[in-house]
């Protein structure tokens, strides 16, 4: 049977008519064809799609949703339409029993139709149970079926209007109730259902509203304008934000990553011990010669290649099928593309033939407009999926860096710096971020090239092989500017690196610098390695001229030579308006790959560095997680064993211990003791795992508690800093804070145990710090205590306490295990056992009459040592040199910037009034002391965009606009004379002044090049000056602000703003600028086009242009909020991620590693959530905007339709191709200008620093000091006032004394008497309130500060080295000779030591001096000294990090060296000063007592209770 049959029985209706359909002027379809195509599409449609629908659903569980209205409704619609479909079968039935034969299609259509509708209702309801609130294939089905009823339905009007008699009242009844019920189901699936029970939705009481969108609102984006409405009435704040979709959380994503990466590294581990051991086996039976040893040793000296594991085939193991996702979208989308010039073919070819019926022009109108909008919502979820699979990538990789970061080994963390770490999770993770939005552009632009050049074949024939030649020449020269770039860029990355690690600890050690006033030396560092920076930058600006140059004119080049070769070929090729401008679209459309090629492939240069930096990051050696044995040891009766062990820090190092065997019984106290340097720290990272065990074995018993050397303090409140994560037991937290003699120091403290502490501590003292670290410790309650000198930072009374009340036999930790690295001899008569160590071998061991009855080299050193100390300390221990910093409490005497907090209130005399809520909310701000990130609101102001125009200069930033106009009127002027070209008439099968036409086409497009080459030139540069002011500004206004804002700004911001905010001035900006001008030149010549050739556009052009301005306004303030908020979230993530670096091996000791890894991956996901919103904010604007674009296209072309009569082809061409490109451009150009101000925020934080409180004056113009000042070392301090902020009281008042030139002072005084306070003002750190000081008859107050602190010195508490040699450490402006720094190293006792370095003077000190013990950083402080040998010398307790011998030549090197100086020193120890001239002794602020020791000791004062404390009288 034919399709004619089976639609009527005589064969009468036949399935197609030409006639009828396509060449009539009122066309319709016949009826055969709508009875079986346009029932059959939908029913095809849903039946091939339903079982892998229901096998997805079968798959995903969402949860079971409740019945609803919706729901009913969507239900009894879908059983109503099975009704009605087989009413139709009935029918038919019944007609046949009434003897009236219809054809089979009445029966069979129905009936099919039926059992599709059925099938549908019942899809809704499994939909339902599988939790799905909103399906897009039901709406597709539906709107799919209404589409196709509704041809039949206009059919059937016109039937009845014209053909009254053929109506069949039943059918048509069917039929008509039939398509009301599609549209009302139609409507009912726009809608979502309610979320399903128990979903995740349900609890958070902020969930994303996604999930719970209907598919129209997902696939228009139109979730999300619910929060640009808020951020459109009010900037948009914290509470604003969405929760993260589970999918796109820490929790999920990076354990994916983290599987893969681990899958990838130990595939490549397996053969490589295959190949290793293998020949081991064929040796053995070879007797018992040496052979075999040989050969492994052989074997394992030349081990095969390891193959590296590869990051990006577990990168594309974990986001693989995303990308495959995003690859189907992208794949419709370009094939939609090549619809556009096929309609402006037939477009063309309808204006130039007036027989064509004009609905065919209403026709393709339509069909462009709906092509283009199906292909902007393709593109647009293509971009969405990208973006999303970017930020996983982020997030996962993140997340992987901290994770890493807490396993690798010591020696691994070396070899890259803090400052390195932090770039591969800020910059190269964020260029992953960026490369996953591009990356199908690998495939997807050969792709577009190919298709292109088929169409363009079929339109001019071979002459396209010229335009393909000029391509295929452009390729290598993209390629050499592709590997340039690559290098240049590796260079700029190692240059960033270098800078970031700089300016970290220029940040870290800020003190130092101010008070040996050394920023302008270290301000040349940073700039030399920034000019290195910027001239790389200078050589890829130039090189992005040529490549952009070379990709704005490979379009023209190809088309110029494609048709120059169309035309002068043969004189009988015409080039008319459809050949010419259906060339010319698809040109345009062979544009955006080549374009994209070259950015795609520096992107995906860029990201292979990245890959490569974070291969070899991830890839570093590992401690091994079994180095100590915790579970052998079980059932002994030792807590520690240790047997012949041998460790280095890592594998291929020589041993730093050597032999070491220790058995150390539970609960016992164990002192380990030894010179500097002599390897007892090492002894207790080898106990906690941190070195490498070579041979030998460690077994510990039970959890371990660490107190490093440097305490590690976190930026949080004094209670978290000591709870460390643990639950708050009240009464233990406070048996702990009274036993670590926390008591007074809580009570200084604004805010009590609840006062922010500053980044590592910087509102603490010395030996604050190290009490609060010490009470981390107890409060945890470990079975064994690894304490590392815990007690050199505590003055002698508090250490006896804390030895008593914590560390000793009857302390909180009796019963535990404890091993105590110390230098205090007093502590060792009651030590268990004492190991004493020399040169990393145990040497001796014992209890302490033990070794003294030795007669060894212990007992010989504490025969020299003890006996002074018994003289000094009969009560308790010696007020030795490991006990020597810190004021017992006081948060300013050992810490010279010991913040304003402690000082302020202790100096207070009258308590606050309690019980006022008033002072309870002040006590709350008062114990504040950072200032997190802040996000400016509103929009950027023009003086932003201003200050960065005067960066660029006024003129080059004019000149640069002149260029990009010059460009665009060239390239409007050479298409505009391309259509004049097209039509020119045709003589004889010809055209006339084809040459000439073409000699001024092509020197159009050689004007465009030009244009281009130069203003990509002067943006670039212009881009580059600004960046080098901007960022040379910042420096100098960071370093010259007081100490008081690093106190209160943590290092993170100011990272943030040296590394990604510069970054962005450096590489984002110039290229937006170009990009942002050249689409907007792009936009304007469109519409200056279409209005040229349809003047009726006009009447369009403004609403549209409006309804433009109005999304995009209404867009950007939301959107410039987002990426403050998300620009402002980054911030802790870096802060945090440089605080655990800093302290793994403590968190690694407690066992912390998960706590922290989530605290990390909370900072991440909050980032996330700030940025999610912004990247759905760009698709929601994209849809509204390429709306706008393709009405632009609708109306031109219709307008062009119904002008055709007065239309030249060639003119309406050039209108509609102009049109076609439209809507990219202003797309991009709002991409463009949103980012524009987006990323000149960076500008804006950048300059955020100009305006806070600046130091005083460095160098004074007029300086009168006379040369060599001070001369003599003669302080008056005349009465000198100074309070720490304006609205607090004075910390010194009415201070008054005078010390004569070479007087040595000691300064002392209870917890907040002022001591510190005195020396901040002798530096002027801190300015004073009234009074003055004069040294040498010269008022301080009246010099520049660098000539003030650059003549006198001081040695401060904690030793600060910076990376980079010995000699930079000592001398970094070069003042002195070689000869001087040797003495300088010798009178400071380092001269041995510096000597037998392989690089003597030139050895690299690594970040922040870990590479030298603490007692050798201390004597470096001193060498400095030496080195600068002023009048004045300030010691602010600079002994205490080195044993008794040492303390004692440092004492004597500053008695012969300094005799002539004045020396004031802060002592906390008063054995040190009792042979000083005199001695200060200050009470609140004020002095109390100032005489000679002895007069003082004779007075009974204040000086003698200390000295009784102390056990000095």
């Amino acid at each position: 049977m034919t399709i004619d049959r089976f639609c009527s029985l005589d064969g009468s209706d036949r399935f197609w008519d030409w006639n009828r359909t396509w060449h009539s002027h009122s066309p319709d379809l016949t009826r055969c064809f709508q009875q079986t195509v346009l029932v059959l599409v939908p029913c095809i449609y849903l039946w091939v799609c339903a079982p892998f629908y229901m096998l997805y659903l079968k798959s995903h569980q969402r949860g079971y949703i409740c019945m609803s209205h919706l729901n009913r409704a969507k239900t009894v619609i879908g059983f109503l339409l099975w009704i009605i479909c087989w009413a139709d079968v009935f029918y038919s039935f019944w007609e046949r029993e009434q003897r009236i034969f219809r054809a089979p299609v009445y029966l069979v259509s129905p009936l099919i139709l039926g059992v599709t509708m059925l099938l549908a209702a019942l899809l809704t309801q499994y939909e339902r149970i599988r939790g799905v609130q909103s399906s897009g294939l039901m709406l597709i089905f539906w709107l799919v079926a209404l589409l196709c009823a509704s041809v039949s339905f206009r059919s059937k009007v016109l039937q009845a209007l014209d053909e009254p008699d053929t109506v069949d009242i039943f059918r048509f009844t069917t039929f008509y109730t039939y398509w009301a019920l599609l549209l009302v189901e139609l409507i009912l699936a726009c809608f979502s259902d309610q979320p399903p029970l128990f979903s995740q939705s349900v609890k958070d009481p902020n969930p994303c509203p996604e999930d719970g969108a209907s598919f129209l609102s997902k696939i228009t984006f139109w979730w999300i304008t619910g929060l640009l409405v808020q951020g459109f009435r009010r900037p948009l704040e914290e509470k604003d934000l969405w929760s993260l979709n589970a999918e796109d959380r820490s929790q999920r994503v990076v354990p994916q990553l983290m599987h893969h990466w681990d899958n990838e590294c130990h595939r490549d581990t397996r053969p490589l011990l295959k190949t290793l051991y293998s020949p081991k086996r064929p040796a053995k039976p070879k007797s018992d010669d040496p052979p075999p040893e040989e050969s492994e040793v052989l074997i394992l000296n030349t081990p095969p290649k390891k193959h590296q594991p590869s990051l990006l085939l577990a990168l594309c193991m974990t986001f693989g099928p995303y990308f495959l996702v995003s690859s189907v979208y992208k794949i419709i989308h370009d094939i939609l593309m090549f619809v556009g010039p096929e309609i402006l073919r037939l477009l063309i070819n309808f204006v130039n033939d007036p027989s064509i019926p004009s609905w065919h022009g209403y026709f393709y109108t339509a069909l462009l407009f709906a092509c283009a909008c199906v292909q902007t919502l393709i593109l647009q979820k293509y971009f969405h999926v990208c973006f999303v699979t970017g930020m996983r990538v982020r997030t996962a990789v993140v997340g992987a860096i901290y994770r890493k970061a807490m396993v690798i080994t010591n020696a691994a963390r070396r070899t890259s710096t803090v400052g390195e770490i932090v770039n591969l999770m800020s910059v190269d993770a964020q260029r992953f971020m960026d490369l996953i939005t591009y990356i199908n552009m690998i495939w997807s632009a050969p792709l577009q090239v190919v298709l292109a050049l088929y169409f363009l074949w079929q339109n001019l024939g071979p002459s396209v092989l010229a335009g393909v030649a000029v391509m295929i020449l452009m390729v290598p020269v993209n390629a050499v500017i592709a590997m340039k770039t690559k290098t240049y860029q590796v260079a700029q990355m190692k240059s960033k690196d270098s800078r970031i690690k700089l300016m970290n600890e220029v940040l870290n050690g800020i003190k130092v610098l101010k008070l040996y006033a050394w920023e302008l030396a270290f301000r040349d560092k940073l700039s030399e390695i920034r000019e290195s920076e910027l001239a790389v930058l200078k050589k890829s600006a130039y090189l992005s001229a040529v490549s952009t140059f070379t990709w704005v004119c490979a379009p023209f080049l190809v088309a110029l030579s494609t048709f120059a070769v169309y035309v002068l070929v043969d004189e009988r090729n015409v080039l008319d308006a459809q050949k010419a401008f259906v060339s010319l679209a698809l040109f345009n459309i062979l544009r955006f790959p080549l374009n994209m090629l070259p950015m795609v492939i520096s992107s995906m240069v860029q990201a292979s560095v990245s890959l490569k930096r974070l291969r070899a990051f991830l890839s570093h050696e590992e401690l091994e997680e079994d180095s100590v044995d915790r579970k052998g040891i079980t059932g002994s009766p030792n807590s520690v064993m240790v047997a012949n062990g041998v460790f280095s820090w890592s594998s291929g190092d020589t041993p730093i211990l050597k032999g070491i065997s220790i058995r150390i019984p539970e609960g016992a106290l164990v002192a380990v003791v030894g010179h500097v340097g002599s390897g007892k720290s090492s002894l207790l990272s080898a106990l906690l795992g941190e070195m490498q065990r070579q041979e030998g074995s460690v077994s510990v018993k039970g959890s371990v508690a660490y107190v490093p050397q440097q305490a590690w303090i976190q930026n949080a409140s004094l209670r978290d800093n000591i709870t460390f994560g643990r639950e708050r037991k009240e009464d233990w937290y406070q048996r702990v804070v009274e036993a670590c003699a926390l008591g007074p120091d809580l009570e200084i403290l604004p805010a009590g145990d609840a006062t922010e502490i500053g980044e590592k501590g910087v509102n603490l003292s010395g030996g604050q710090k190290q009490r609060v670290s010490l009470a981390r410790a107890v409060y945890c309650d470990r079975s064994v205590y690894l304490l590392d000198d815990p007690l050199s930072a505590v003055d002698a009374h508090v250490g006896k306490h804390i030895f008593e009340e914590v560390i000793g036999p009857r302390g909180l930790l009796q019963g535990r295990t404890r091993i105590l690295v110390t230098h205090g001899l007093s502590f060792l008569p009651q030590a268990n056992l004492i190991l004493v160590m020399v040169d990393g071998e145990i040497t001796e061991t014992g209890s302490y009459q033990e070794l003294l009855s030795h007669q060894g080299a212990f007992a010989e050193f504490l025969r020299t040592y003890a006996n002074t100390e018994q003289e000094e300390a009969p009560e308790g221990r010696l007020p030795g040199p490991g006990n020597a910093h810190g004021p017992h409490l006081c948060p300013v005497g050992a810490d010279l910037f010991s913040s304003w907090l402690s000082c302020s209130q202790s100096s207070s005399t009258k308590p606050p009034p309690e019980g006022t809520s008033k002072a309870a909310d002040k006590a709350a701000d008062a114990g504040k002391l950072t200032e997190a990130d802040k996000a400016n609101t509103g929009r950027v102001k023009l003086a932003v965009f201003w200050e960065y125009m005067k960066a660029i200069g006024v003129f080059l930033s004019f000149f640069s606009i002149l260029l990009f106009l010059c460009h665009h009127v060239a390239s409007l002027s050479s298409n505009y004379w391309l259509s004049l070209w097209t039509d020119d008439p045709v003589v004889n099968g010809t055209q006339p002044y084809t040459k000439l036409r073409l000699g001024v086409y092509g020197a159009l497009g050689l004007c465009q090049g030009i244009a281009v080459f130069l203003y990509s030139i002067t943006v670039s540069l212009g881009g580059m000056l600004a960046s080098r002011h901007l960022h040379q500004s910042m420096l100098y206004n960071v370093l010259r602000s007081p100490m008081s804002f690093f106190e209160r700004t943590p290092s993170g911001n100011l990272v943030n703003r040296f590394s990604k905010e510069t970054d962005t001035i450096d590489s984002v900006i110039p290229n937006i600028i170009k990009m942002f001008l050249g689409s907007m030149f792009n936009v304007l010549s469109s519409c200056a086009m279409i209005l040229m050739a349809t003047p009726l556009v006009a009447v369009i052009i403004p609403p549209l242009g409006l309804l433009y301005f109005f999304v995009q306004r209404f867009y950007v303030a939301s959107s410039r909020q987002l990426k403050r908020m998300e620009s402002v979230t980054r911030s802790p993530v870096y802060t945090h991620f440089n605080e655990t670096l800093l302290g793994t091996s403590v968190i690694r000791a407690f066992g912390d590693q998960e706590r922290f890894i989530s605290e990390s991956d909370c900072r991440v996901d909050y980032n996330q959530k700030a940025y999610y919103p912004s990247i759905v904010a760009n698709r929601w604007l994209a849809v509204r905007l390429e709306f706008v674009g393709n009405c632009i296209v609708l109306f031109a072309a219709l307008f062009a339709v119904i002008a055709r009569e007065n239309l030249s082809a060639g003119i309406m061409g050039l209108s509609i191709s102009y049109a076609l490109q439209v809507t990219a451009s202003l797309n991009w150009l709002v991409r463009m200008s949103s980012e524009l101000e987006t990323n000149i925020v960076a500008v804006e934080r950048v300059k955020q620093y100009e305006g806070t409180e600046k130091e005083a004056a460095w160098q004074l113009e007029q300086s009168t000091l006379p040369h060599g000042w001070p001369t003599s070392g003669h302080i008056q301090v005349q009465g000198f006032g100074l309070r720490y902020r304006e609205d607090l009281e004075m910390a010194l008042k009415n201070i008054s004394i005078t010390i004569e030139a070479g007087e040595k002072v000691g300064i002392v005084g209870r917890t907040g008497a002022g001591k510190s306070s005195l020396t901040l003002g002798l530096f002027r750190i801190i300015e004073a309130a009234k009074g003055e000081i004069l040294i040498d008859g010269v008022n301080i107050a009246r010099l520049g500060l660098h000539e003030l602190r650059s003549r006198i010195t001081i040695i401060p508490q904690d030793p600060v080295l910076f990376s980079g040699s010995l000699r930079m450490n000592l001398d970094p402006f070069d003042r002195y000779s070689d000869e001087v720094v040797w003495s300088a190293l010798e009178l400071a006792h380092l001269k041995s030591f510096v000597s037998s370095l392989p690089d003597k003077l030139g050895h690299e000190c690594s970040e922040g001096g870990e590479n030298l013990s603490l007692g050798q950083r201390q004597l470096l402080c001193l060498a400095r000294a030496l080195l600068r040998r002023t009048k004045v010398l300030v010691l602010d307790e600079a002994t205490a990090a080195v044993d008794l011998e040492t303390d004692n030549l440092i004492q004597s090197t500053i008695r012969s060296q300094f005799e002539d100086c004045t020396v004031l020193t802060i002592a906390h120890r008063l054995n040190t000063i009792m042979d000083y001239t005199r001695v200060l002794v200050l009470e609140k602020g004020q002095i109390v007592e100032f005489d000679t020791p002895t007069n003082l000791l004779a007075q009974k004062g204040i000086f003698y209770k200390m000295a009784k404390d102390s056990g000095l009288v």
